[in-house]
């Protein structure tokens, strides 16, 4: 059970990473194609300014939770680093409810927020619904809470990228 929902998690944090890095690459190519409009073609686009802010829901919501998953959020953690194992070990604990807090605060607030403005338009895209735009927040705060289960009761998962370079490694000895 706990190495398929490990799995799972897996899956989950690749499924993050990729619509988080799409979202950033598409910002850094919508945001030189308002430049171009703007300043060489004396034209500016109305929708690469809109369509950049909606991506960067994406990035901060759905990109932040896989970026918690593997603790590569910025943290300070030299007092709790002095602590007594037992203390620090109850630290982390007391860390991940109070995550799983606004995990749920997201939840049911920003699936709230989809739904107030569910019916609602933008201006730049009347295709599409102001609620649809607000759906990386309660879908990153599932992801963040499924996260935080996993690292209570399974522990912090592997880094992916140190196991790779540990199959590089014996890649090259091969």
């Amino acid at each position: 059970m706990a190495g398929s929902f490990r799995r799972a998690m897996d899956y989950l944090y690749l499924v993050c990473v990729v619509i988080g890095c799409t979202a950033l690459v598409l910002i850094s190519a919508i945001i030189p194609w308002a430049v171009f409009t703007r300043y060489v073609l004396n034209s500016a686009a109305s929708w690469p300014e809109p369509l950049a802010v909606l991506l960067t829901i994406v990035v901060t919501f759905i990109g932040a939770a896989a970026g918690y998953r593997l603790n590569l959020h910025m943290n300070v953690g030299y007092f709790a680093d002095k602590l007594p194992d037992p203390y620090r070990k109850l630290l982390e604990l007391a860390v991940q409810l109070l995550m799983a807090l606004i995990a749920i605060f997201m939840i049911v607030w920003g699936g709230r927020l989809v739904e107030v403005t569910w019916y609602n338009t933008i201006a730049d895209f009347p295709f599409l619904s102001v609620g649809v735009t607000y759906l990386p927040i309660p879908i990153g705060g599932v992801c963040l809470l499924l996260f935080i289960i996993e690292r209570i009761f399974l522990g912090v998962p592997p880094d992916p990228i140190a196991h790779v370079s540990e199959i590089a490694q014996e890649i090259a000895i091969d």
